[in-house]
């Protein structure tokens, strides 16, 4: 049995938690207020999944950081990312280091979300890029 509270949710509702989740995230960002903030502000309260994601990314974000970082090729660094590239690298590297969620389901999670909120068109492959290189340096 699967330690991932989540593990029996439908994968759409696993998707609409992340979309979720990075929509949060950005907006804590964008207004400057501490994600646990915002979150207790919504009118309607986050489902748990959305609340977990949050509040582990925002909390554990220097250390995510860093290990980003880490992953980006040559050349590369945090502040050449758009914002929601960043944010969505940082959803899946959170999840591959703290969650029990299959690699290839946080990555392909983290592609379509790049594919629908990246800052470019190849936003998609960047980000599969730095995951696979941090799943393969994880495992």
């Amino acid at each position: 049995m699967s330690d991932d509270p989540f593990a029996a949710a439908p994968s759409a509702k696993k998707r609409e938690a992340r979309e979720r989740t990075i929509e949060l995230l950005y907006e804590s960002e964008i207004k400057g207020i501490p994600a646990g903030e915002l979150l207790q502000s919504q009118v309607i309260t986050p489902a748990e999944l959305v609340t977990e994601l949050v509040v582990g990314v925002s909390d554990d974000i220097e250390r995510i950081d860093a290990d980003i970082d880490a992953y980006l090729h040559e050349g590369w660094s945090l502040d050449r990312l758009g914002m929601l590239d960043l944010w969505i690298l940082r959803l899946g590297i959170y999840e591959l280091q703290s969650r029990q969620v299959p690699v290839a389901v946080v990555i392909n999670e983290a592609v379509e979300l790049a594919n629908r909120f990246g800052a470019t068109d190849e936003s998609g492959a960047f980000i599969n890029g730095v995951l696979g290189t941090a799943a393969n340096d994880l495992q």
